[in-house]
């Protein structure tokens, strides 16, 4: 497997492969005249349906690829990432290095070029056999390269949030994220603050303190910033990810091997990595942006924290706790009230691997949205569209924060009511957000892993989020 994707500046006088795509109509784009290729083309097994690729060989030695990218009509982006996933499982097996990319649509060379890098990724710091190789492609016309460069730029930031991602909790702990933070800070011209010890509790960060009082591994909140060059400073987008680095479920203990796959409870916090490196290297907005990760591992011990316990935060609100598996909102409560206090921002978006509720209505096609903010929410949406990592609105209306309530603080943490369980996390999050900064919550409990191949991902994370998040900022 390839190591690293490229995108040249110019084509190459040395090609071993030329990469075509194709509509389900089979007609090939304006630009080819090759009358072998276009013989090629009406092959039967070339049928243009998405994520499919055909083989062969042009006179010259040649290798073509012909991918499918689906109706002209339907989701091209999402059918052209399929087809750079489709084409690089065969550069793969042919070991090609240099490719020339062929689209009907100019739309569609910067998801083509997602697609390659996504499917590139593999974690392979613990196996023996290391990716080594280099994949070259390009195109002709400066517009589709540069479109194809910044492709394949935010496919290596969603890849960077999926190494994080894939990392065990033996090794990735709270302390091991700040230090990941710190060297992308060093890498991409960021700022970045740790936040631990004294410092949590003179802070009144107490969901972070309460959290992670029983690991051995102490909680910290990162913070790391983005200040767009020669502009002066303004209002700060707040980029917020949950970062339970390891979830037991505390002493609401997980059961039926519920453990496993618990590193991935982090993955809004990878997600935000990811988007700050976007944010960084790529999009580079000209807003100043702030990303939060509220990092702890959740688990059990003398000093653990207790279903009954009451804590206070620093905006005034008591919680009570009901369920010591329903962390992750405590940790983002610190964080919306740091953003809320702190940062001042123009608006908050979190993203959080939340409910299993929100698994249960929505499957894995796409997250869950809350946002009351017009402007904000068309921004994500639009984002989606783009990136093809959708979102679907769900409510939060009163009533559903009224479930919140508790008899004895003013909130509970968990309504042990199932009703409307994945707008529980969302209703508890809205008391710890001033309600004049426009702000998103994203549920990305269904969609942050897959469990089989599903292009452009292979089985393990798919670091949604970054791109969607990146695009939005960049709006």
């Amino acid at each position: 497997m390839y190591k690293t994707i490229r995108c040249a500046a110019s084509v190459p006088a040395k090609l071993d492969t030329r990469v075509v795509g194709l509509h389900e109509d089979c007609a090939l784009p304006k630009s080819v005249k090759s009358k072998q290729i276009a013989e090629a083309a009406q092959r039967a097994e070339c049928t243009g349906k998405a994520g499919t690729a055909t083989t062969t060989y042009l006179k010259d030695g040649t290798r073509l690829i012909l991918v499918g990218l689906g109706k002209a009509d339907g989701e091209t982006g999402a059918a052209a990432r399929q087809a750079g996933s489709a084409f690089l499982k065969i550069a793969d097996t042919c070991e090609a290095s240099a490719a020339e990319v062929i689209m009907p649509d100019a739309a569609l060379y910067g998801p083509f070029a997602e697609g390659v890098g996504l499917a590139a990724f593999t974690f392979d710091r613990f196996k023996d056999e290391k990716r080594a190789g280099v994949l070259t492609i390009t195109t002709h016309g400066t517009a589709d390269r540069r479109a194809m460069k910044r492709g394949a730029a935010l496919a290596e930031s969603a890849n960077l949030s999926r190494l994080y991602s894939c990392t065990p909790p033996n090794i990735a702990t709270p302390a091991w994220m700040a230090t990941q933070a710190r060297a992308l800070a060093r890498k991409t011209g960021l700022t970045c603050q740790v936040i631990k010890g004294k410092a949590l509790a003179d802070r009144k960060l107490i969901g972070l303190q309460t959290v992670g009082q029983a690991s051995a591994n102490p909680p910290c909140l990162i913070r790391l910033v983005y200040e767009p060059s020669g502009r002066k400073k303004n209002k700060a987008a707040v980029v917020l990810g949950k970062t339970i680095t390891y979830d037991s479920g505390g002493l609401s203990l997980k059961i039926n091997n519920g453990m496993r796959g618990m590193k991935y409870d982090k993955n809004g916090g990878c997600a935000v990595l990811g988007v700050m490196h976007a944010v960084a290297t790529v999009i580079k907005p000209r807003r100043k942006v702030v990303g939060l990760l509220v990092c702890a591992e959740n688990s059990v011990s003398d000093n653990a924290y207790r279903p009954d316990d009451i804590i206070r935060y620093m905006n005034g609100v008591s919680v009570e706790v009901t369920n010591t598996d329903a962390e992750g909102r405590l940790v983002l409560a610190d964080g919306l009230c740091w953003a809320c206090k702190y940062e001042k921002p123009e608006l908050i978006i979190d993203m959080a691997t939340l409910t299993g509720g929100v698994v249960v209505a929505l499957g894995d096609a796409c997250a869950g949205l809350w946002c009351d903010d017009d402007t904000l929410r068309a921004k994500i949406e639009d984002a989606a569209d783009a990136t093809g990592e959708k979102v679907w609105r769900l409510p939060l209306w009163p009533e559903y924060k009224k479930m919140m309530k508790s008899d004895c603080a003013e909130l509970i943490n968990s309504n042990p009511n199932r009703k409307a369980h994945p707008i529980q996390g969302a209703a508890f999050l809205a008391y710890f957000v001033d309600e004049k900064i426009p702000w998103a919550h994203i549920d990305i409990a269904g969609v942050s892993v897959v469990d089989a191949s599903k292009l452009p991902f292979e089985k393990g994370p798919t670091g949604f989020g970054v791109r969607l998040v990146a695009e939005a900022l960049g709006a």
